[in-house]
């Protein structure tokens, strides 16, 4: 039997040798699978250790205090680089490496073996776990408290493992469905130059020889152990592919492969993408985490405050700005000189609703003006071309990632004074990817190049007001 790497359909040295790294990780399941449980001992550690330590003083450092340890190492490199290997090697985290992933899928070798019910089917999971979770850790302070990080990150992954147990036999339900972050993971692998091909012809010649005997079939084909549960002759994109590598060879019709890093969207998402898609898009990446981000550095934030707390006390009104809030409900640690009243959390709700509001409903208004340039209106030419602003809001999300990790260095007297270049280069960077998808997207529909181009002013208007809350948090404020 010849290898995958030599089958015909695979053309050209680099695509071979994508399909060979592809095989590799069939082959080496067993070194991968180690190598998840080293995750997991390194995720518990880091999550539970600094939970049961006393808080870092201002005297602490990274080199003497292992929470600042686990601090840097969560919210300074894993988060904002899980993000950024989503646009460039797919979903490999979530197939090779994640710690939630391996211990559902645990669970369910080991748990009830129910079906998938269909409350957990919502298509509305996704785009309702990450507002959910987004907002509760701004409550909470997760970024800054241990205690805080356990009971966001361990919530979810204790909710992973409880899924696992209930739902499906040795597959990854938690991950397909309801992982807080498997939507917007889902969104940015489209941007990855690498995925799973499937050559529907060598799948049906594989199929056409299946019933001959052995020896000229070659092999019998295996089954693959798919976690994420997909339709793997019909799958088209990588979007909710965990890149684990366990179908590569299956009927010598898939391997993984180089491809265009517009195809996905430019092309499968003509017909897949959806309305909570868009709002993942326009309303969570480029609202809801917007508020999230802006809010304690925000003036205006402060201004509101001061002004409706004068009121309150004007008014007699005194019960709002107690601070007398669990710290699991809101950020309460006195001894730090950080807490939240009552106040403080229902602007925060405010804040981060409002932004949410304005940037992605004016963003969303722009998109539809320029799915109406392309002449009759259809709601899936809407959807379609949201996904354009994809790279502009995962690199946007990355960039406020990163203020945590500029922070965080400079507790280690580690200044980065390139960083706001590097940050405008980015975003300039992903702008242009940006517009790029538009205009490939309305080229698509047919429209003449005037008639694209006009779309793509409106996109050009869409990206330049999303720029403009970056602006505020790095530049202007």
């Amino acid at each position: 039997m010849t290898s995958l790497a030599q089958a015909s359909w695979i053309q050209g040295r680099w695509q071979k040798g994508m399909a060979a790294a592809g095989e590799w990780l069939r082959t080496h399941g067993a070194l991968v699978r180690r190598l998840q449980w080293a995750v997991v001992l390194t995720y518990a550690v880091l999550l539970i250790v600094p939970a049961m330590l006393p808080l870092p003083d201002n005297a602490s450092r990274v080199w003497n205090n292992f929470t600042i340890v686990a601090e840097f190492a969560f919210w300074g490199i894993w988060w904002p680089f899980v993000l950024l290997s989503m646009i460039l090697f797919g979903r490999l985290w979530c197939g090779v490496l994640c710690p939630e992933g391996t211990l559902t899928e645990w669970a369910s070798k080991h748990g009830r073996g129910l079906g998938v019910p269909r409350w957990m089917r919502w298509g509305g999971w996704p785009f309702t776990a990450f507002v959910l979770t987004t907002v509760y850790g701004q409550m909470v302070s997760v970024y800054q408290y241990p205690h805080a990080a356990l009971v966001v990150l361990g919530g979810s992954t204790a909710a992973a493992m409880v899924v696992g147990y209930f739902y499906t036999r040795g597959k990854r339900a938690w991950c397909r469905y309801l992982c807080p972050v498997n939507g917007v993971f889902g969104l940015l692998s489209k941007l990855a130059p690498m995925h799973y091909k499937v050559s529907e012809e060598a799948w049906r010649h594989s199929m056409a020889h299946a019933g001959q005997p052995i020896s000229i079939t070659k092999r019998k084909p295996r089954a693959v152990d798919c976690a994420p549960m997909l339709d793997l002759r019909h799958m088209q994109g990588g979007s909710n592919c965990h890149m684990c590598g366990r179908c590569s060879g299956h009927h010598d019709a898939m391997a993984l492969q180089w491809r265009s890093p517009a195809q996905e969207i430019v092309e499968v998402a003509a017909s897949e993408a959806t309305h909570w898609q868009t709002w993942l898009i326009v309303f969570g990446l480029q609202g809801v985490a917007i508020g999230a981000f802006h809010w304690s550095a925000s003036p205006w934030f402060v201004t509101i405050r001061q002004w409706l707390a004068t009121w309150l006390i004007d008014h007699d009104i005194y019960w709002p700005l107690a601070d007398n809030a669990p710290w699991w409900l809101l950020t309460n640690y006195p001894e730090r000189n950080d807490v939240l009243t009552w106040l403080d959390g229902a602007l925060l709700l405010t804040y981060i609703g409002a932004t949410a509001l304005v940037w992605g409903g004016i963003t969303l208004a722009l998109l539809a003006a320029a799915t109406r340039t392309a002449g009759k209106w259809r709601t899936q030419r809407l959807h379609h071309l949201a996904q354009a602003m994809i790279p502009l809001a995962g690199i946007g999300v990355f960039l406020g990632l990163s203020t945590i990790t500029v922070t965080l260095l400079k507790g280690e007297g580690i200044f980065l004074p390139w960083a706001n270049h590097a940050r405008l280069a980015l975003l300039c960077a992903a702008n242009v990817w940006s517009l790029w998808l538009a205009w490939r997207i309305l080229r698509q529909w047919g429209l003449g190049r005037l008639r694209a181009l006009s779309g793509c002013s409106l996109v050009l208007l869409a990206c330049l007001w999303v720029d403009s809350a970056w602006g505020w948090l790095f530049w202007w404020w």
